[in-house]
């Protein structure tokens, strides 16, 4: 129909002249310079109102998707829902000594990690009576051994203080999920603006954020755990070539006095 509208009209501006000079006689001049601008004029026109038309459709699309969110959202979302879990309290323990509740109580809040780690653990001693007579070799041996001890106590208390922090605040994270999913389900059209939704959208991004600072600080926490499990292993195998190295000369040096002994053995 706005096509036909326009194919008229531009033989309407064409046929103009004629009719003028017709009725007029010779006074009018046609001018084509300012035809071409009419039907230039005509097309920017038809152009301007086919945008309007797209983006009135556009906003009348737009309010009835919006429209049938506050109507029904539960509707919309429900089925789709499944039920939330969020990290739960650690049980008490039997505390039977004395010395497990406060690990348990770290592993649910986080708080005092080194002296609860150490109360459920083998205390630390001082150095070996003796240690700074014996060889290089063996304090070397000790040493590192007493070293593996003092790293995993550490490493064990801090991803204890870790976890236990990440617990405490779960309940708070749960809470503000709980927030999000109730505003998006709200049948109050307010929650269905554009801006409503994009702010719960932003809202959801950081919750997933620290979600996954959460979750790489607790890769951390084992990645740590097998490094000192790690340096055991290594500790233990240099101290085998050690005492290998070791066996020859300390061999050579004590079997002489045996040399009777495998002779004597026989009678």
């Amino acid at each position: 129909m706005r096509t036909l509208v326009f194919k008229i009209a531009v033989f309407t501006l064409a046929a103009m002249p004629i009719a003028a000079h017709a009725q007029f006689g010779s006074g009018i001049v046609y001018d084509p310079t300012q035809a071409a601008h009419a039907v230039q004029q005509i097309e920017q026109g038809q152009n301007i109102f086919t945008n309007s038309v797209k983006l009135a459709d556009n906003a009348i699309a737009t309010y009835n998707v919006v429209h049938q969110m506050s109507l029904a959202p539960q509707s919309l979302y429900q089925p789709y829902l499944s039920p939330s879990s969020y990290w739960m309290m650690l049980n008490r323990a039997a505390n039977t000594y004395g010395n497990s509740q406060p690990w348990m109580s770290t592993a649910n809040n986080g708080s005092n990690a080194a002296y609860s780690y150490q109360q459920a653990s083998v205390p630390r001693t001082g150095q070996l009576s003796g240690y700074g007579n014996l060889s290089l070799s063996a304090q070397q041996q000790i040493a590192a051994q007493g070293a593996t001890a003092d790293l995993n106590d550490s490493v064990s208390s801090s991803n204890l203080q870790t976890l236990g922090t990440i617990r405490a605040n779960s309940q708070q994270r749960q809470a503000a999920i709980n927030t999000l999913q109730s505003q998006t389900q709200s049948a109050d059209p307010a929650q269905h603006t554009e801006l409503a939704t994009l702010q719960r959208i932003n809202q959801a991004l950081i919750l997933q954020l620290q979600q996954q600072q959460e979750a790489n600080q607790i890769a951390q926490a084992s990645a740590l755990q097998q490094i000192v499990a790690q340096k055991q292993q290594q500790d233990a195998l240099k101290a085998t070539f050690q005492q290998a190295n070791q066996f020859h000369p300390g061999y050579t040096t004590t079997a002489p006095s045996f040399s009777g002994a495998s002779t004597a053995m026989r009678y």
